[in-house]
């Protein structure tokens, strides 16, 4: 499909969905019409994700600093997925993927909480992409906390100082059970990270493209998946060219 090489797709990709707003703005109009365009581009990025074989997709929604937003601004984050989940439950509940959701829980509305529960449990036995949206999410955070719980398991003698490794670090995080990160894309021409999956990254390529994310489609995921399908990935070994 689009001359990618099958074996080499990526299994997990992340997309820090940046734009919404400056989308919004150069077509004069007020920065929720760029975050609701950006909401209908996640369900189409992640068809094509599904189309295209990838196992895993994360999608950076709304972060840990993002309260810090205008009052007004943030309450149409936390209303409008609900309506437009609501809108497309069906076709969600009769497709192939599974909806996760990925970041704290306590600064959540409960109804937000609710649904995104019921989409979780009645998509879990899908066979297709597990979708995944970081709400309420950061890095530093995420760390933090598997922390605190390693901290609390030794200190009830759960584990030893030996015991404590990457894989145990990794299997405390949020995204426990997901294979490693292979591909962070970003878009809006911004080269930040932004206290995304600071763990994850670790020997993730990384794609910085200028396009604003409710612009960003399916011929702008394939390029990137074609730059990434070009890289030379050592994981800090060193090619043998005499092999």
């Amino acid at each position: 499909m689009q001359d990618l090489i099958q074996e080499r797709m990526p299994k997990h990709i992340a997309i820090i969905c940046d734009g919404n707003g400056r989308w919004a703005k150069k077509r004069l109009q007020p920065r929720t019409m760029g975050h609701r365009k950006g909401g209908f581009n996640i369900r189409d990025i992640a068809r094509s994700c599904n189309k295209l074989g990838i196992k895993y997709v994360d999608f950076f929604c709304f972060s840990t600093e993002n309260w810090n937003r205008p009052e007004k601004e943030v309450n149409y984050l936390m209303t409008a997925p609900l309506k437009f989940i609501k809108r497309f439950k069906k076709d969600i509940l009769n497709g192939e993927t599974q909806i996760r959701l990925i970041g704290r829980r306590d600064r959540l509305p409960k109804d937000f909480l609710d649904l995104f529960d019921e989409l979780t449990e009645k998509t879990k036995d899908h066979k297709g992409t597990v979708v995944s949206l970081c709400v309420d999410y950061g890095s530093y955070d995420e760390i933090t906390t598997a922390v605190k719980n390693i901290a609390e398991e030794y200190k009830d003698g759960k584990i030893s100082l030996d015991d404590i490794n990457k894989d145990l670090i990794t299997n405390h995080l949020f995204t426990k059970g997901y294979p490693e990160l292979d591909l962070l894309i970003r878009t809006s021409g911004e080269y930040r990270i932004s206290n995304f999956l600071l763990w994850q990254l670790g020997y993730a390529e990384l794609y910085f493209t200028d396009v604003l994310w409710p612009d960003f489609d399916e011929k702008e995921l394939i390029k990137a998946i074609k730059d990434y399908q070009s890289r030379d990935r050592r994981f800090g070994g060193i090619k043998d060219d005499n092999k």
